[in-house]
């Protein structure tokens, strides 16, 4: 079952759009809803308790079809990380990165007989593709790529935003459009819908057909620290972790960059008073 839930991703299938009017985004879906999340603005953090739950939700839903194949097991426990404990520097020495590690198995191949082989995984290892290549996850995908999740929040415009959006936008289709056999209307994913529309053709509705059935509901993962299993809370949780994913060293850029603001202020008033010093007793 979970084999069927594709998320977020443009796929075989899908149809592409143009924009109709100002309430739609370029493509024809609607704008994505706003979100308000923790790490917005220069002093924005993420949440550490979201990107647990937001990592669960990836973990028992989104990895059957998508991979994160340019995250490591030890990233979980580096700073700024879901499992981040600053009694171990070192993330791999992080003992839920270890375990949770350990519930993954990883191709390798046998140093003496130089076999194919899996083996369990480490926490320098990065996590593993739920498919063998790209030809078996279309197969179990009716046809349709699910793509990696690692850069999906930094590779649409809208962010997270768009993914909370997406996994929410689910709707009945409209009186007079045509819903294409494996195909489900979203609102907020771009697609040509006029030559399945068979109503007014000035008020085609917004949106396209995107491949994967609703890959969220209600109830659908418990959360270890007792926060309701909703769908936008599931929503919002998971689109946190993606873009953590996305940009796991944002919250050391803006501390960096505020470190350099402040410099820059200090220099500018050091250079001013050397100014006001040197030629104090010049005429201009």
């Amino acid at each position: 079952m979970l084999r069927k839930l594709s998320a977020i991703a443009a796929a075989a299938g899908l149809l592409v759009v143009g924009a109709n009017g100002p309430a739609l985004a370029a493509g024809g879906a609607l704008k994505a809803k706003e979100v308000h999340w923790s790490f917005e603005g220069p002093f924005g953090t993420f949440d550490q308790a979201q990107l647990q739950r937001g990592f669960k939700v990836y973990r028992e839903v989104c990895s059957a079809c998508h991979s994160l194949k340019l995250v490591s097991f030890r990233n979980l426990g580096d700073k700024g990380g879901p499992f981040y404990n600053e009694k171990y520097p070192n993330s791999n020495d992080n003992p839920w990165v270890k375990a949770i590690a350990k519930d993954y198995e990883v191709n390798d191949i046998d140093g003496e007989t130089g076999d194919a082989i899996k083996r369990p995984a480490t926490s320098a290892d990065r996590f593993p593709s739920p498919f063998a290549n790209e030809a078996a996850a279309r197969a179990s995908n009716g046809g349709a790529l699910p793509p990696d999740m690692s850069l999906l929040a930094k590779a649409r415009e809208e962010g997270p935003d768009h993914i909370y959006s997406v996994v929410t936008g689910y709707v009945d289709a409209p009186k007079g459009l045509t819903v294409p056999t494996g195909g489900h209307y979203n609102q907020y994913f771009a697609g040509d819908l006029t030559s399945a529309w068979r109503g007014d053709p000035k008020h085609v509705p917004p949106g396209g057909f995107i491949a994967m059935a609703p890959p969220l509901k209600a109830g659908l993962v418990t959360f270890d620290d007792g926060v309701k299993s909703t769908l936008n809370q599931q929503a919002e949780d998971v689109s946190a972790f993606l873009m953590w994913a996305a940009e796991p060293k944002l919250e050391e850029r803006k501390q960096t960059g505020f470190a350099v603001l402040i410099y820059l202020v200090l220099l500018s008033g050091l250079l001013y008073a050397s100014y006001k010093t040197v030629w104090k007793n010049e005429s201009h």
